[in-house]
């Protein structure tokens, strides 16, 4: 998939030798089950931890549509990586956007990324509460000393946990029931991380609790407090179905390859001239092609409307349910295709389809799409 942009020319050739390496390894990091610190450093030494970061502050200022196609091929090489590094340029993104925190704070926090190479990502979820796009407020507590805050809480789903260097943590600032967020130090006394992650699907994440007891802060790392619950439409979220779309990208282009030069003895020649094969190799282009529209259309009115920003809630959540489904349609085909060897633990057909499962549950989920798709029509 070709990319182009003024801000990073050299984006191009840089994403084409990502790819390259996150597959060679991604096998490897799934069947171990850790983090893929490698791909990391490969990331940091190219600057793409500051790729959302403004040009004033020293990134290379990419905006949303810009931003999802760099996790669409960053994807196809390796979705757990992908994901965990859109978290971080999500964050980033959002407050670029928005300048909701204080343009000293958001400075400060964009030269830890920039010169320091920071590893950074937000800590919101909580068993108690559950999704932070539900608007509850977190148990996490910031109480207030002479000295600036003691943060204590646990959060759940930390992508990246074992490899950050800072959090981002959402807390009841005071029991005011008003939701600040913190931006705490790893190396902190008090900060821990409790490896919980067990899943199937996205390993590399290594989606784990950060624990957080009696963990001291200052003054200034209180970043910003929300003044009312309303969830606002987040379009860095799209990074989700941006990187299901990559994984099932990936599959589409091993099922093609083994189409072409898997020829049974039953056949004059490869299964690429068998009709229903190519069927269902059409029926995934078709799925890839809807998909890639609905994604990048909606990111380029986002983009190129801010106006029209408040009001785009329910846009965001359709493209999440189609562009996922689709991902999740086209490694079904895939499989079918290929047959029993993709189910084979050395097949990447059965890593992609585990993968390409967890978008299914990444929030908001398909129920409370249609819901909200449904009320946003009465509204109107």
């Amino acid at each position: 998939m070709p990319f182009a942009t003024e801000k990073q020319p050299d984006l191009k050739e840089e994403l084409t030798e990502l790819v390259e390496l996150f597959k060679s390894r991604s096998a490897k990091y799934d069947e171990e089950e850790r983090f893929p610190y490698e791909n990391f450093e490969d990331l940091k030494a190219r600057n793409f931890l500051s790729l959302t970061v403004p040009k004033e502050y020293g990134g290379s200022g990419l905006n949303l549509y810009e931003f999802l196609k760099v996790q669409e091929q960053l994807a196809s090489g390796d979705g757990p990586t992908a994901l965990s590094l859109g978290w971080q340029l999500g964050v980033i993104l959002e407050i670029a956007e928005s300048r909701a925190w204080d343009e000293a704070v958001f400075e400060k926090v964009c030269h830890l990324i920039v010169n320091e190479k920071a590893l950074l990502n937000l800590a919101q979820t909580e068993k108690a509460t559950g999704s932070p796009s539900r608007g509850g407020v977190p148990q996490t507590t910031a109480t207030k000393t002479p000295e600036g805050w003691i943060i204590n809480g646990r959060k759940s789903f930390t992508s990246m946990a074992v490899a950050l260097d800072y959090s981002i943590v959402t807390a009841d600032v005071d029991q005011s029931g008003k939701k600040g967020f913190v931006l705490i130090d790893h190396k902190l006394e008090g900060v821990q991380v409790e490896e919980t992650w067990d899943s199937i699907s996205m390993k590399g994440t290594k989606s784990d609790d950060l624990v957080l007891h009696n963990v001291h802060v200052k003054p200034e790392d209180l970043l910003v407090i929300e003044e009312n619950h309303k969830v606002s439409p987040k379009g860095w979220y799209l990074q989700i179905p941006a990187v299901y779309l990559g994984i099932a990208s990936s599959a589409m282009d091993y099922t093609v390859e083994f189409a072409s030069s898997f020829s049974p003895s039953t056949l004059p020649g490869p299964i690429k001239d068998v009709p229903e094969v190519r069927r269902k190799i059409g029926e995934m282009q078709l799925e890839l092609f809807n998909a890639r529209e609905v994604l990048y259309a909606v990111a380029k009115r986002w983009s190129e409307n801010p106006e029209e920003r408040p009001h785009m809630g329910a846009d965001l959540a359709a493209v999440k349910h189609i562009v996922t489904n689709s991902a999740n349609r086209v490694v079904d085909l895939a499989m079918r295709v290929v047959g029993a060897r993709s189910l084979s633990a050395s097949n990447p057909l059965q890593r992609h389809f585990r993968n390409v499962r967890a978008g299914l549950h990444n929030p908001p989920t398909d129920d409370a799409i249609v819901y909200s798709l449904a009320k946003s029509v009465f509204a109107d």
